[in-house]
């Protein structure tokens, strides 16, 4: 189920296929999101010209940027999110495939293929796929859902971080920094903790 490096859309039209990639999947904190996005064939070479990459390669600046000019040039495009509760209660990779799973589910249509970025299969997902091993540097639909997800999930991060102030949340993203893990010990957890993280990389926080 593992896609060619060459053509990650296996011989189909771009345009009938959707690119998946998650973010947040190591973070302490909040949802887990995923973003779908489908791309024509015209759409490919202007967005390469842009820089448009995997998002963890991209300063915040240039993701902001790339943002309007993915929803532009998109055919179709959906979010998805688990929180933290379902993390904790599914197990992260049951809930990262349930994010996935929504984004393509608010697709206009159905892709013929979903592009998985990754090694592991969504295994909740009934039609055809593949895996793309670094697919978000690899494909173009990928990278353009990490972008989404990433400009949406940080955003909705800076929102909470006004509502739980003293954990740094705007600055670090909800990811286990030194500073998080400071102030977890000294304020404990929130709501929005995902508590199955907490036992294990933060003892004596998660209760």
């Amino acid at each position: 189920m593992t896609a060619g490096r060459i053509d990650p859309w296996q011989g189909r039209n771009p345009a009938r296929c959707a690119g998946v990639d998650e973010v947040g999947r190591g973070c302490l904190f909040g949802p887990v999101f995923a973003g779908a996005v489908v791309l024509s064939e015209a759409s490919l070479a202007p967005l390469a010209a842009q820089g448009l990459t995997d998002s963890k390669k991209l300063t915040a600046r240039r993701r902001a940027v790339l943002v309007p000019q993915i929803l532009k040039a998109a055919c179709d495009w959906a979010l998805g999110q688990a929180s933290a509760a379902e993390i904790d209660r599914l197990g992260i990779r049951s809930a990262t495939e349930l994010a996935m799973l929504r984004a393509l589910q608010k697709l206009a249509v159905i892709p013929e293929l979903v592009i998985v970025d990754g090694v592991l299969p969504l295994r909740c997902w009934v039609g055809e796929q593949v895996t793309l091993v670094r697919g978000d540097s690899a494909c173009l639909a990928i990278a353009a859902a990490s972008v989404l997800a990433k400009e949406a999930r940080d955003e909705l991060l800076s929102e909470l971080a006004q509502r739980h102030r003293g954990y740094g949340l705007e600055r670090h993203a909800g990811y286990g920094t030194e500073q998080h893990r400071l102030a977890l010990r000294e304020l404990g957890p929130t709501a929005l903790h995902r508590r199955s993280f907490l036992s294990r990389v933060c003892p004596g926080t998660s209760s």
